[in-house]
């Protein structure tokens, strides 16, 4: 590693650096584990020596994860820097005058605190938009003393989270266009790193080497200790929901773009012995409606399923990789994902995955060397099977409320067209395309019954079927080449090709432009997928 770094944008004669990661929250989830996976890499790669590594967010980390990110830095120190402002808007009550003065002081404050030497902040999931002041603030602070900023976007306000726009309108923030010139920041000293191509190429035209596709890191995998994964197995055999069953796992938090009814759904079809069980617990108040529905109908009708089994299972639950690695097979039903992490995940503890073909992931992972041999592209279910014209009205219903969550702008666009407007009486539908309460009309139906009127149009699942009572569903092969992107050290080399990127100031309408684009790819998803349209469907 050198000692002292001749790039710009450090200063010459420097050799020492602070690190600063900036989040919302350090809760268990894809963003903490990308923290987790790659801060030491970056320091072990950084082009000086780190000084200090500090977590800046809404709230204190847990003591046990710090404790374990502070044994794998050392002897880099890591300090804390907690304030309720940095955390989502929404769950705090002080008004925004306040709020943003606040704010302004704060970046201030902290940054004029710093030792003397150059600053590299890491901030992710701005564009999510769950404090659109505490970004705006962030990036002046950066942009005003030439702190190199790395914009690290796993997901978007616009993708299914509407209600983000009336909260952008409360906090002052006028216009699409004034949203845009916060999370596209078309600035000089902002680097835009994207966990999918679909992003990057959507920037790449007017930021052009300040835009990085960079894919979750992802270490080569390594067996399973079998100590672990007899603990695990011993684990699930003491639960009840699990006591007894092969269990099938999809290793995700309680959200609708899960879309976990068609896990079920395909539990009870492919592996009717089975428990299917979930691994996190819902972590906003937006998903609590989906959660309650989907809870209140597993006990009604007592389905052995288990959701958020990490989050209820007491401190000495099992890591989560010995219990994928304890399950039968996993699954991944989402209608949307930003990288797909669990297809991956699935592949490091070599157990099978059946999926759904994501189509802005699936190409990515391919692209990386993954080829899934059970993948699919929907579930096909007859409208004959269930109550069609009650689910028509209940989605007119719905996307009209829906509708009216969005931009003026977009109301109005005459894009705005439902898959039903074009073919209202249709002979199939996907299971995806369907409410929850169209879904669960389905489940409830005996597995059998439901099974005889759907099999005969999803060909793939009677052989997935044959093979999961036989065992011999197949695995996805972990490809060499994949670890020319997501090794710990590859990753680690591509941040730092992106931070030293030349940088340049950006025409505003530039970010005008690319939100628009990412949008309209967003809209056509959301079309699909009643699940995304309400908070309760």
């Amino acid at each position: 590693m050198a000692q002292i770094c001749d790039l710009p944008w450090l200063g010459v004669g420097w050799a020492n650096m602070h690190l600063v990661v900036v989040h919302y929250h350090y809760r268990p989830g894809g963003v903490r584990r990308v923290v987790e996976l790659g801060l030491a890499a970056l320091v072990r790669h950084a082009p000086v020596s780190c000084s200090s590594v500090i977590l800046a967010g809404g709230e204190a980390p847990e003591g046990p994860w710090l404790e374990s990110l502070r044994a794998e830095l050392a002897p880099v120190p890591i300090h804390t820097c907690t304030d309720r402002a940095l955390g989502y808007l929404s769950e705090i009550r002080s008004p925004v005058r306040e709020l943003r003065r606040h704010l302004r002081q704060f970046w201030a404050r902290f940054f004029d605190s710093l030792e003397p030497g150059p600053t590299v902040v890491w901030a992710h999931n701005l564009g999510l938009g769950r404090n659109i002041l505490m970004a705006r603030e962030l990036i002046r602070a950066c942009q005003q003393r030439g702190v190199r900023l790395v914009l690290h976007h796993h997901d978007w306000w616009f993708e299914q989270r509407w209600q983000r726009w009336e909260e952008f309108r409360r906090a002052g923030v006028p216009s699409l266009r004034h949203v845009s010139q916060v999370f596209f920041a078309p600035y000089r000293e902002v680097r835009h790193a994207t966990i999918n191509r679909r992003d990057a190429q959507a920037l790449r035209p007017a930021w052009g080497g300040q835009v990085g596709w960079l894919p979750n890191p992802m270490p080569r995998p390594t067996p399973l200790p079998a100590s672990e994964l007899e603990a695990a197995r011993r684990w699930l055999q003491r639960q009840a929901p699990t006591r007894g069953r092969p269990v099938w796992i999809v290793p995700c938090r309680l959200l609708r773009r899960k879309n976990l009814a068609e896990a079920i759904l395909l539990t009870r079809w492919l592996r009717p012995e089975a428990c299917l069980l979930t691994t996190g617990g819902v972590s906003s108040v937006d998903e609590e409606a989906y959660a309650r529905t989907l809870q209140d109908a597993i006990r009604r009708h007592r389905w052995p399923v288990w959701l958020s089994a990490l989050a209820s299972g007491g401190n000495r639950a099992p890591d989560i990789y010995a219990l994928m690695g304890a399950a039968e097979a996993v699954l991944l039903t989402s209608v949307l994902e930003g990288f797909g992490l669990a297809y991956l995940e699935a592949a490091l503890v070599r157990r099978p995955l059946i999926a759904r073909a994501v189509p802005h992931v699936v190409p990515d992972l391919h692209r990386l060397g993954f080829r899934f041999p059970q993948l699919y592209r929907e579930v096909w279910v007859p409208t004959a099977a269930f109550d069609w014209s009650g689910e028509l009205r209940r989605q007119r219903r719905l996307f009209e409320q829906w509708r009216r969550q969005l931009p003026a702008f977009l109301r109005r666009s005459p894009e705005l067209r439902p898959a039903w407007v074009e073919h209202p009486s249709p002979r199939l539908v996907a299971f995806s395309s369907l409410t929850l309460s169209g879904q669960l009309e389905l489940l409830t139906q005996p597995p059998e019954e439901s099974w005889a009127a759907c099999a005969p149009w999803n060909p793939e699942l009677v052989l997935w079927q044959r093979r999961a009572a036989a065992g011999t569903l197949q695995t996805s092969p972990w490809p060499q080449e994949a670890d020319a992107r997501l090794s710990l050290a590859a990753y680690a080399r591509r941040w730092w090709r992106l931070v030293h990127a030349r940088g340049r100031d950006v025409e505003p309408q530039a970010a005008c432009y690319a939100q628009r684009l990412l949008l309209g790819k967003t809209l056509a998803t959301a079309l699909q997928h009643p699940l995304l349209w309400a908070r309760s469907s």
